[in-house]
């Protein structure tokens, strides 16, 4: 098993994820190599600087950055040499089984969609993000960014992709799924959701509960969440900060501090013909390395393959 990191995405690489990966492979059996995409002089720098051997790391050069800044359509095709570029062009050749990067997000996703593709039937691929519950158990919440404007299909889609990742990552049976909504009442809800409320309801793959409201989730009402990334974004940076505020005022919290992005590390690019996990932009070492075990779990969960599957099985009917 090969992970391949970008090593030159973030805010604070190449030191925050040469450290991430130092402390990632140490939590990793020998069936799992990390390899690094980056600048390799750069790459050798950090490694000498924290006392690791090089020999312990595959380095595959990539002299160009994708800044956070680019346009990334237009950066992704004009720097075949970055780092994001290589490292997908490793996935497509089948040379690594998992792409991570905690650099430029849009880049990410059109890397996704022109090198590896969309599977098949997927209108639209969806990031996934992670809710943690009350109860000490984890949901997920979908889209959390990739597509601002959706359709009830692509909501209904969403459903099926945060089922199956609930349930080969978060090891949930038959997970309740809920439609983010602005009442539990089937009728509520703008054009959007209550159109999406009733495909969600006729929809055979899933275990659709109803609506549920903001309240709701953080309790365990419902184990995954679906809304469209412009609101999934809003959620998700809202209780990030609500992290910060309560950690710079002292409270140490087991819920409170599941809200750190840290513990997650990296959300997945789920509905493309590979595994793809992407980082906050100002990841820290600890968040990168969490950001591999998330690829890691992907990898030994052979979600892709059930994915690929439960689609199969869904076109069909």
């Amino acid at each position: 098993m090969i992970i391949a990191l970008d090593a030159m995405g973030g805010d604070f690489a190449p030191q925050a994820t040469v450290e991430g990966a130092v402390m990632a492979r140490r939590q990793l059996d020998n069936s799992c190599e990390i390899l690094l995409v980056g600048n390799q002089d750069s790459i050798s720098a950090e490694l000498k600087r924290l006392g690791e051997s090089e020999s312990l790391f595959q380095i595959v050069h990539a002299p160009d950055v994708i800044e956070m800044g680019e346009h990334p359509a237009k950066a992704f095709s004009q720097k075949q040499e970055s780092s994001i570029a290589v490292g997908f062009g490793l996935l497509k050749a089948g040379r690594i089984h998992a792409f991570c990067s905690a650099g430029n997000t849009g880049a990410m996703m059109v890397g996704s969609m022109l090198t590896v593709k969309a599977l098949p039937g997927i209108l639209r691929p969806a990031i996934m993000g992670y809710l943690p519950k009350a109860n000490g158990r984890v949901g997920a919440l979908v889209d959390i960014g990739a597509n601002a404007d959706a359709k009830p299909e692509l909501l209904n889609q969403f459903a099926e992709l945060g089922t199956i990742y609930a349930e080969c990552i978060l090891d949930i049976p038959n997970p309740k799924v809920g439609l983010l909504n602005l009442g539990e009442e089937e009728q509520k809800g703008n054009l959007l959701t209550q159109a999406a409320y009733q495909l969600l309801k006729a929809n055979p793959f899933i275990n659709f509960i109803g609506n549920v409201e903001g309240r709701d989730m953080f309790n365990e009402k419902a184990d995954v969440v679906v809304c469209d990334g412009f609101v999934g974004n809003v959620v998700t940076k809202m209780a990030e900060h609500f992290y910060e505020i309560l950690h710079a005022r002292g409270v140490n919290d087991e819920f409170v501090n599941n809200l750190n992005y840290e513990v997650v590390g990296g959300s997945p690019i789920v509905g493309v013909d590979g595994n793809v996990v992407i980082g906050h932009g100002v990841s820290s070492p600890l968040a990168i390395q969490n950001m591999i075990l998330v690829a890691q779990k992907m990898i030994t969960s052979d979600m892709l393959s059930l994915l690929k599957s439960a689609l199969a099985k869904s076109t069909a009917s």
